[in-house]
């Protein structure tokens, strides 16, 4: 094993005031507008977890983007099976990290969260998305 991710799906709240009409148009398709705000509901493909395994240099065999890549290649096969057309992930705002989801691979920024756990600190983590 190289590397891992995780898929499931979840409900998200987006802010599209900002995106381009055509992002606009593709997320009215499968959301649901709220008349009175004007954000959508819907619900997206989650790429939970993306890593990758760094012992024995097993890193250097796969890039982030072959891994993300990997992930995003089998929800096109669930969007075939389920429907659906957004992915969507979480990060911590981290100019590399970001300029990796963004500017490498066409994620838009579309919301913020703040972790909630009794185990660590919460933190803020960047919500993007993607139209497929």
């Amino acid at each position: 094993m190289v590397g891992y991710f995780t898929i499931t799906i979840k409900t998200i709240l987006i802010d599209a005031t900002s995106f381009s009409n055509t992002v606009k148009r593709k997320i009215a398709r499968v959301g649901e507008q709220n008349e009175h705000n004007g954000n959508y509901t819907l619900s997206a493909y989650l790429i939970a977890q993306l890593g990758k395994k760094y012992t024995d240099n097993a890193n250097k065999r796969i890039t982030g983007n072959q891994l993300l890549t990997l992930a995003l290649e089998k929800i096109k096969e669930l969007q075939y099976m389920a429907g659906g057309m957004v992915a969507f992930l979480e990060a911590e705002e981290n100019t590399k990290l970001m300029r990796f989801y963004e500017s490498e691979n066409g994620f838009i920024r579309f919301n913020t969260r703040l972790t909630k756990s009794d185990v660590e600190k919460n933190h803020l983590l960047v919500q993007l998305l993607k139209v497929i």
